[in-house]
């Protein structure tokens, strides 16, 4: 998975969890039912804000109607579960520019000839797999009446635009072609949902996630690029960090006011990923604020034979606290525990740890085992309350949804009138 929208699962809380979920899996099998199961590559989450914004402003009869949701059958990334996701053109219209998107992507490795694509038999393939999907896109995009052609023309433009770009030209200059093309996508979500009065303020919110991901990209990528020698935004035209900063916070805070002029039937996800969670993205791309829930490091407190174990008060009188013996708790031979089990070795280990990452048993289980010491730990989560959680009325539905249920809240600016 890819995208700037990586919204922790505890802060979602368990029905917008479930919400999320559903939308990234209708946008994964919608890809596999127009595309077929190699298309289900370009599933990203920022793709599938298009499938929530357009769940989020669609009207239904009642809570229950079946229209833009299925059940879906078991697979692997669900721990073999069946699940509700989404389904409709909100899913489609989100495979269709993540094709287009992704086989533009592909297209430009291949120019860049990056790793493997400098290869000629690599690259040759890899065209037609951009072809492909190119196409593909445009299909189904035609089919929920969106043209492609704008996200085509924006890629092409990009091109041109790079290659001209130099120490005079304004970054937003660069950022222009991504920002017409997220446009768009927002925009006909207003259409796909019969609410057209929409469709100005999610050209707007749309534009400004376009320069924001553009941007973030940009600054994520800016040491590597720097290291191979790649072309970045942010070196060709000679922008500093401070200066994308700002432009991403001003980003930021024009999605938020654009988003109160749109009229939403349930708006609960859509504010907690595109008002909450893209400040969150802004720190994480710039390395001002790490995660939470993982404070002694990446799978809790240290985990070597030296790691502190849980101890009793030391009393000397006690025949069991001599110099010579271990405390309770400790780990000892004599603490009347039954013996642990080995541990794992480093490949081993990395590959349980991988596993727990990928699940979120790590961050939101009850208890989970130790990749390397096979020791049993609490989830990073579990015990952590809201501390400084926003005051928002119950009166705001939005409010209500994003924040009564987080866990590292920051205080809520989200504009709300409460």
């Amino acid at each position: 998975m890819f995208g700037i929208v990586r919204p922790c699962r505890h802060r979602l809380g368990e029905r917008l969890t479930a919400q999320w979920t559903a939308h990234l899996c209708g946008l994964c099998l919608a890809l596999r039912g127009d595309h077929g199961q190699f298309a289900r590559i370009v599933t990203n989450y920022d793709g599938l804000l298009i499938s929530v914004l357009t769940e989020a402003q669609a009207e239904r009869g009642d809570g229950k109607d079946g229209r833009l949701r299925r059940t879906a059958g078991p697979c692997p990334l669900r721990g073999m579960r069946t699940a509700s996701v989404a389904r409709g053109e909100g899913a489609r219209l989100a495979a269709a520019v993540s094709l287009v998107l992704a086989s533009a992507k592909v297209r430009d490795h291949v120019a860049d000839r990056d790793g493997l694509l400098a290869r000629r038999p690599v690259a040759l393939a890899a065209r037609k797999v951009a072809a492909s999907w190119g196409r593909a896109g445009a299909r189904t995009g035609a089919d929920v009446g969106f043209d492609t052609a704008v996200l085509v023309d924006a890629v092409d433009r990009q091109t041109g635009i790079e290659a001209l770009a130099g120490p005079a030209t304004p970054i937003l200059t660069v950022t222009e072609p991504t920002e017409t093309a997220t446009a768009a996508a927002f925009a006909h979500t207003a259409h796909l949902a019969g609410r057209p009065g929409n469709a100005a303020p999610l050209a707007e919110a749309g534009r400004l996630f376009g320069r924001l991901a553009h941007l973030l990209d940009a600054v994520e990528d800016r040491a590597a690029d720097a290291a191979r020698g790649a072309w970045n935004p942010l070196t060709a035209t000679g922008t500093s960090l401070a200066e994308a900063r700002r432009l991403a916070d001003d980003a930021v805070h024009g999605i938020r006011l654009a988003l109160r002029d749109v009229e939403f039937r349930d708006g609960g996800l859509a504010h907690r990923l595109l008002v909450h969670e893209l400040p969150r993205s802004v720190d994480r791309a710039f390395g001002t604020e790490s995660c939470g829930h993982t404070p002694q490091g990446a799978f809790g407190p240290p985990q070597g034979p030296y790691a502190p174990g849980p101890q009793a008060p030391h009393d000397p009188d006690h025949p069991h606290h001599g110099p010579h013996h271990p405390h309770p708790g400790a780990g000892g031979p004599f603490d009347g525990k039954p013996p642990r089990p080995g541990k794992r070795g480093l490949l081993a280990g990395c590959a349980v740890a991988l596993g727990l990452c990928c699940t979120c048993r790590a961050c939101c289980a009850e208890e989970f085992e130790g990749p390397w010491s096979r020791e049993k730990r609490s989830g990073w989560c579990r015990d952590r309350d809201c501390e400084d959680c926003c005051d928002c009325c119950d009166a705001c539905s939005n409010c209500a949804d994003c924040c009564g249920n987080c866990c590292s809240c920051d205080g809520c600016d989200c504009g709300c009138d409460c």
